[in-house]
Parts: C-alpha cells; structure tokens; sequence
C-alpha cells in the first residue's frame, strides 16, 4: 500500500464539503450523521490503526512537534463564553529513517489534545525511548532527565532549522551581518547534509566528523565571541543565546548518522493539518477521538485515474528537504535562480 491515510475527519476534505457534495446529489445529511459515519468506519478500523501506532511508537529514534487547531466546544457556547471556540493541539510523531537509508518504512502517527499540557507528551511516549528530534517545547525536558539510576529515557536531537529561521528573521528585518553570517555559517553545514542525504549511517557519521565537526565547533566559538559585541538583550543576542544553551543537543547529529540535522519531517508531517482547507473547525466531540495514522511505501501500489489519491502520495512522498529553503535565504542568494 502507497499510504494509510485513517481519520476522524479526513483534514483533506473536511465536513462541509461532505455537505455539499451530498446536497449536489439532493441528500441533506446533517454533520452529525457524517460524523457518527466516520465514527463507526474507525471502530472498523482501530486494530489496523493500534497496529500501525505500535510500530511507529517503537521506533528508538523519532520527530516530534505539534501545531495548534482550533474546535468547537458547545459548552462553553452554552456558557456564553463567545462563539464556543478553543484551541486545541494536534501532536505527530514520525519515524523517517529514508535520510540513512534504513529499512522501516516511513510513517507518522497524529493525537489531538485539548491543551499543550506536558502530560499529553509523557502519555503519548510512556512507552518509547531512544532518540526525540524536537523543538524546545518545555513539556520534553522531563524526558530528557535521568532517572535514580542515572539513566534518561530520550537523548534530544535538537533543530538546526528551528535556529536557522531566528537569524533569518533578523536578517530580513534589518540586515544584521551577524545574522548574515550565521545563516551563512549554517548553511555551510546543509550544503553536506546535502551531499550525504540517503547514504547509509556510517558513511554520513564518516562525512559528518570529517567536514562538518570543525564546522560547527568554528561557528560555537563565532557565536559567542558576538554575544561581547551586541546588547545583551537584543533579538540577535536572545537567537544565538537560544542555540548555544542547547548545543549538545543540536551536536548530536555529528556523533550518530541516522540522527537528522533538523526535525523537518515531523513538520512536513504537520503542513497538511495546517493547510487553509483544513481550517473548518471541527467539533470537540470529533477531535477528542481523533487520530490519524500514515504510513507510507511499507508495498507499493498504485490507484490509477484517482487524482487525489496521486495528489495526497506526492505529497507524502515528497523530497527530503534537506537543503537550505529559499525562504530561509538571503534575497541576493535567490536572484540567479529565477
């Protein structure tokens, strides 16, 4: 199968469009039937769904992130507490292993929760442990921490990414040569990303402790020899501050080759979700129950003639955006390349 695509409410074609796809066919059918339809298709589902969400979640090295969704909630409508609307969280993690050329196959497993509180995280990992690729959120530190015997559940491969675009920022809005120099710094390490992506573990630590150890020891020592030359309480200052007090973890790529520079694909797993026509606002009573699983190349096949099934597997079968984007460089870097 290309991909396993499961879903409460598939975010690709959410309820309203049901709606009006019915209503072309003359059949009024309330959202609330829809979603007691979908409902029932899960139950048919879940041990597909457990199955693939185990396999995920053993994996020793995966990304993590999440992204804010907003849902009706009726009883704070009832209330008169506005129109009813809250924010919620959906969480994703991925097991990408394609950078090293592993041999599991690439897949992601999504959770909704109310809130962005840290006790989703820990039960959504009680049961993992190895290596987390994710953002500073404040709800990982626990995991991170050893226990009575010395002994941390997760070891954190931080963002190079998620720095990267702190400078970019800066650059952009006042052309900061520290912040220029940094993003050129940086890029200086994907450029051999770049030219390692796919290759086995071994020969990407090899081509990493080669090229890019110095590389990255060379800009810890630029990085704080600025934070003596800038106010201390600049946006510059606070973006290499941010990096630096988080350096162990944004090395650990340089001491294990299937560890990526960067936490991309568990943000390219986030994009669909984010997506405009994902934006209608589903209810709570859906979202609670929420969880959407994809995996894809475990066999392939093919659904010819079907435009969004082949839509939806590009998508999922993108490239390895392993270089340095073009909204994370300087504009005079892009004008040869228009």
């Amino acid at each position: 199968m290309a991909y396993i695509l499961v879903s409460k409410f598939d975010d690709h074609l959410p309820l309203y469009r049901l709606n009006e796809i019915f209503a072309r066919m003359g059949a009024d059918i309330p959202d609330s039937t829809l979603v007691d339809w979908c409902g029932r298709a899960m139950q048919v589902l879940q041990p597909l769904i457990e199955r693939i969400e185990t396999a995920i979640m053993g994996s020793d090295l995966l990304h993590a992130d999440d992204t804010p969704i907003r849902v009706l909630d009726r009883s704070l409508r009832d209330k008169g507490l506005g129109k009813g609307v809250k924010k919620g969280r959906i969480w994703t993690y991925v097991r990408d292993q394609r950078p090293w050329a592993g041999t599991a196959p690439p897949g992601a497993v999504y959770y909704f929760a109310p809130d962005w509180k840290e006790e989703h995280v820990h039960r959504h990992l009680q049961q993992a442990s190895g290596i987390l690729h994710a953002d500073g959120y404040k709800g990982y530190a626990k995991l991170y921490e050893p226990n009575t015997e010395g002994k941390r559940r997760f070891r954190e491969a931080a963002c190079w990414a998620h720095w990267r675009r702190d400078f970019h920022d800066i650059w952009t809005s006042n052309k900061s040569e520290i912040a220029r120099e940094a993003l050129d710094r940086i890029g200086a390490l994907y450029d051999i990303e770049r030219d390692i992506a796919g290759q086995p573990a071994d020969i990407r630590l090899a081509a990493r402790q080669k090229h890019s150890k110095a590389k990255a020891e060379a800009f810890r020592v630029w990085a704080e020899a600025q934070l003596t030359r800038i106010p201390g309480k600049s946006d510059l200052a606070t973006a290499l501050r941010y990096g630096l007090s988080r350096w162990s973890s944004l090395c650990l790529f340089l001491d294990d080759g299937r560890v990526a520079i960067d936490n991309n694909a568990a943000e390219r797993a986030l994009r669909p979700i984010g997506r405009r026509v994902s934006l209608y606002t589903p209810s709570l009573s859906v979202c609670k129950h929420w969880k959407r699983v994809r995996v894809n190349i475990a066999q392939r096949a093919t659904f010819p003639g079907n435009r969004r099934s082949d839509r939806l597997g590009r998508q999922i079968d993108g490239p390895d955006l392993i270089g340095r984007s073009r909204t994370c460089r300087p504009p005079d870097q892009l004008a040869g390349e228009e």
